[in-house]
């Protein structure tokens, strides 16, 4: 019993210190508030007009920025579904074979029937031991949360939560509204930062206030800004923090643009095809976490409809679609152009069909 009284009493430690990053952002934008709201706006600012206009625009900013970090925070992880879990048999006769060569068939037949497109770099199905389940593609095994999480981004201890399929439009919202935040703060702020700082208002409680408020929104603003431009950057490029560190390992090789199908769709895929719910902090991604369009994908040799496929599309002159259909939740990304590659003309596509006979490009049906 001791041993295990121990580790309960030490994952409730270790929760109550991942929390410690949650609780000084929570501090810092109260102390903000009370120093924007209060010290500027109402004790000096005397003109009526512009205090009102700042009043509302910053509780506009500051509710959107509140509701994005707080969806952030207490959106769960999505993990992946019960498909892609390895059933009683199937775990009885994976831990009775003991070469991982025989292992690796068991998982490949088991990985047959599933969407499921990126491997190992050595080339293995992507297993997780501590899960027992097939990794979906883009899924990856947290540490911290001790779970396989959907289209995983990384494990942010700024919200104390994986940033992943779930959370990610939240994830990007709060890097924006807090960077808008901080931006707002820095500007109205910075005719009165001036004014005390050369005297040109009298020393009251106030100045302390708004010459720390002003100081700590500026250097907040250049952090979120690198962060918030990188991320917009993944998300053109549709890749995830772990995948523009290692690229995702497809059959036909290493392919850091194999998720990608243009700026447009891979915007699409993370806010929605609804404009209107693209700035507000709720759920419109495309998809379910577990299955993607790809840019380049090799057919399924194991398929049997393998070789005649190749052949029909070697008759029809056109490309197929790979063994394994896609989600029914992504074709809407496939409506508006029958071809996924991009920035490619048709000498470069025919000469990659010539060189790699068995790479497809995915078309929509």
């Amino acid at each position: 019993m001791a041993p295990s009284g121990s580790r309960s009493i030490k994952r409730g430690c270790q929760r109550v210190l991942y929390w410690i990053p949650v609780l000084f952002i929570a501090v810092i934008v109260a102390w903000s508030y009370y120093a924007y709201v209060l010290q500027l706006c109402i004790e000096s600012i005397e003109d009526t007009g512009e205090k009102v206009v700042y009043l509302l625009a910053y509780h506009v900013i500051f509710l959107m920025f509140v509701w994005a970090y707080w969806q952030t925070i207490f959106t769960k992880p999505m993990n992946p579904l019960k498909e892609f879990h390895l059933s009683h048999s199937d775990k009885e006769l994976l831990e009775s074979e003991n070469r991982g060569e025989s292992q690796q068939e068991i998982l490949r037949r088991i990985a047959k029937d599933l969407p499921i497109y990126t491997r190992t770099n050595s080339g293995a199905i992507r297993y997780c031991d501590r899960c027992q389940l097939l990794k979906p593609d883009r899924c990856h095994h947290c540490s911290v949360c001790d779970k396989c999480i959907l289209k995983m981004d990384h494990h942010c201890p700024w919200v104390n939560n994986c940033v992943g399929f779930s959370n990610y439009k939240y994830f990007m919202l709060f890097l924006a509204y807090s960077l808008l935040y901080c931006l707002f703060v820095t500007a109205t702020d910075l005719q009165y930062f001036i004014k005390f700082w050369t005297k040109g208002l009298p020393d009251t409680q106030a100045k302390f206030h708004i010459l720390f408020l002003f100081f700590s929104a500026s250097m907040f603003s250049v952090s979120l800004a690198s962060l918030f431009i990188y991320h917009c950057w993944l998300v053109c490029k549709n890749r995830s923090t772990l995948e523009a560190v290692r690229a995702p390992v497809f059959r036909h090789g290493t392919d850091k643009n194999g998720f990608s199908l243009g700026v447009s769709k891979n915007f699409r895929q993370v806010f929605g095809d609804e404009a209107k719910y693209w700035p507000v902090p709720v759920f419109s991604s495309l998809g379910d976490g577990c299955s993607f369009p790809t840019c380049l994908v090799n057919m399924d040799p194991e398929s049997p409809t393998s070789s005649n496929s190749a052949s029909k599309s070697s008759a029809e002159g056109r490309h197929q679609f790979p063994s394994k259909p896609l989600r029914e939740s992504q074709s809407r990304l496939l409506t508006s152009t029958p071809s996924w590659a991009e920035n490619e003309s048709a000498a470069d596509k025919e000469r990659k069909g010539a060189n790699n006979p068995g790479m497809t490009i995915e078309n929509e049906a």
